[in-house]
């Protein structure tokens, strides 16, 4: 089928076409009814249908496949390495779902996971979902401030964490951090559960703190049976940062987000059983829950967990791992791709990467020289795609499970199945034509594996995400865009960057592309800030490549702008930076450098590394105000 039909009957028949979706997983009793769109924009998949995210990931595949290679977890921080076949993956999940047991966790309680990347958080997530607990998943590492609104939002009964993690080869602690949040948040958990790994002191608090190794010792041989869940019972709430420094619980449903995961399997990322996946982000983000937890071991793949950088101990790291589990489908972000080419190439060629079929990039747009490079030095399809935490998993893809269709640079692709995408003029809500620059948009329903609303207020949901575009109820992605004529989307940037200058609306989007056509510019973030005469202004944030030859380097950058956009597009100030906050998955955190600029607090953003890396932004930008 190609891929407008596959798309087409989608979107015109849901019920059939998620109907057969549907068939990719285990029922344990059949749904009675796929789609319930009586409550709009609240979607109800596979209603009345009972399933069970860790049956299907784990104990579904120890009849075919028990002695197959299930999770790889590998830290070259700590330079340990362990393999578990999905039989011992399945007695590992049941050791943690019995010591959660043994502490009064049951259906529908909230474990909160604070972990660095090792195989216990694999075994925390799988043991939530077995026994229908929801886990809400903090990235570790994440500022105590940050960590105490998640608390006091899903109260967890149970919170599951390491004493530390490692970064660079120095320890993380993540105990003191925790312990304060726990000081800050008016919600109070009954139990910690602490992995002790031996890389820094800590202390506990009798009577609410647990030793993972001695709690899983009373546990060896127990067997912890499967809670079938409606496919509507939530598995999990994934918090992502709000502007107004309340985050917003993602809240995702078990049945639809399995098929969706399944399905996206094979259609986009055409992993097969028996094959490996490495995906390198973090469990803390949305793209670690859906492909490197669940959606690999749903299709009966190895999956890879990663702790460590790609540079370390060498720039080959990722490839020799490639290599060693005979990787087929690979998934990273342009940052990690930019950060690899600043290293000798020769790393990319020591390794056999036969196996390897395609390198997929998310997390932020990817630019062509990007693409261009690591096509050439790996040979290898790089396939871009484009989604959010609200939605679980690709909006925009080249699905090359249905239809290998050609790849533009710049450009994610074309929607996926499911997706009913629009693009909207965001002032008179209609639709736009090929080449014109609107507001990125889903019509209702949204398709399996997207968020069923905020967790807590359904208010919030619908006010956030499905009310602003005027006279219309559908859903923003709030990002800007183009669609060409042959139906692929280009993203310009978040609907809240457009800058709009003296009349003159400007997609950040496009003034980065502007300056990072600059030879000595590495990375750039522009963002607006309020201009008394304008209304805004923007604001560029650079980090040179050769930071020996920046005496002229502002002035060469505003002379780009105005060469390639025009002087209306020339940045206010360029400000010349050593590193930008970002989140794990690559997205540079561009409110919080506006928040700096305008010298307001840059709220809830969360790491120790980004509250510094902003720290210093500031002394730039009070230092250049004195200049």
């Amino acid at each position: 089928m190609s891929y407008k039909a596959h798309h087409e009957r989608s979107i015109k028949d849901p019920d059939g076409f998620w109907g057969e979706q549907a068939q990719l997983i285990h029922w344990e009793k059949p749904f009675d009814k796929v789609l319930n769109y009586n409550n709009p924009p609240f979607a109800k998949w596979f209603e009345g249908g009972l399933t069970n995210l860790c049956y299907n990931a784990v104990d579904r595949h120890l009849k075919d496949r028990p002695d197959q290679i299930a999770l790889v977890a590998v830290s070259t921080e700590t330079n340990q390495e362990k393999t578990y076949t999905f039989k011992e993956l399945y007695e590992e999940v049941n050791r943690m779902a019995a010591i959660y047991k043994a502490n009064g966790i049951q259906k529908g309680d909230r474990v909160l996971i604070y972990m660095p990347m090792i195989a216990e958080a694999c075994f925390a997530m799988l043991a939530c979902a077995r026994i229908g607990a929801i886990h809400s998943v903090v990235f570790g590492g994440f500022a105590s401030h940050s960590l105490a609104s998640r608390i006091d939002d899903a109260k967890p009964k149970l919170i599951v964490t390491a004493e530390a993690g490692a970064r660079g080869g120095k320890a993380v602690p993540y105990k003191p951090l925790l312990d304060e949040a726990i000081t800050l948040a008016e919600y109070k958990p009954a139990k910690v559960l602490i992995v002790n790994r031996g890389l820094t002191e800590f202390t506990t608090v009798a009577g609410r703190d647990l030793d993972y190794a001695t709690e899983r010792q009373k546990h060896l041989n127990d067997v912890v049976p499967v809670e079938w869940v409606d496919a509507t019972h939530p598995s999990y709430i994934l918090y992502t940062s709000g502007t107004t420094g309340k985050p917003k619980g993602v809240q995702r449903d078990t049945g639809g987000y399995a098929v969706a995961l399944a399905a996206s399997m094979k259609h986009i990322f055409t992993g097969n059983p028996g094959e490996t996946m490495f995906c390198t982000s973090d469990i803390g983000w949305v793209v670690g829950h859906s492909y490197i937890i669940y959606a690999p071991l749903l299709s009966g793949m190895a999956t890879i967990m990663y702790e460590g950088t790609p540079l370390r101990p060498d720039a080959g790291i990722w490839w020799e791992l490639v290599d060693k589990y005979k990787v087929s489908v690979m998934f990273s972000a342009p940052t990690a791709v930019r950060v690899l080419k600043k290293q000798d190439p020769s790393f990319l060629t020591k390794h056999d990467l036969s196996k390897l079929r395609a390198l997929f990039l998310a997390g932020e747009p990817l630019d062509e020289p990007t693409a261009s490079w690591i096509h050439g030095a790996i040979n290898k399809p790089i396939v871009d795609n484009y989604w959010q935490t609200e939605t679980g998993w690709p909006m925009l893809a080249i699905q090359r499970g249905v239809e290998v269709m050609p790849h533009k640079f710049g450009s994610p692709g074309v929607p996926s199945f499911g997706y009913n995408m629009k693009l909207l003029d965001d002032a008179t809500s209609e639709e736009l034509g090929p080449d014109q620059k609107g507001v990125i948009a889903i019509e209702g329903p949204l398709p399996p594996g997207c968020m069923q609303t905020v967790w807590g207020d359904d208010k919030r949901f619908v006010s956030t995400y499905w009310e602003t575009i005027p006279g219309k109820l559908i859903y923003s992605t709030f990002d800007w865009g183009i669609k060409d004529k042959d139906g692929y989307f280009f993203i310009l940037g978040r609907t809240d960057d457009v800058i709009n200058v003296a009349g003159h609306r400007l997609g950040t989007r496009e003034i980065e592309e502007s300056i990072s056509s600059h030879p000595n510019i590495s990375e750039v973030a522009v963002v607006g800030i309020e201009d008394k005469l304008k209304g805004q202004a923007a604001i560029a944030f650079v980090i040179p490549k050769d930071a020996s030859n920046i005496a002229t380097l502002e002035a060469e950058c505003m002379k780009t702008v105005d060469t390639t956009l025009g002087a209306i597009a020339r940045p206010g100030r360029v400000y010349i930076v050593t590193a930008l906050p970002k989140t794990r998955s690559g997205k540079i955190v561009r409110r919080a450098l506006q928040a700096v600029a305008e010298g307001r607090d840059p709220g809830d953003i969360s790491t120790m590394d980004d509250q510094t890396v902003l720290a210093q932004i500031k002394t730039i930008i009070e230092q250049s105000a004195k200049a």
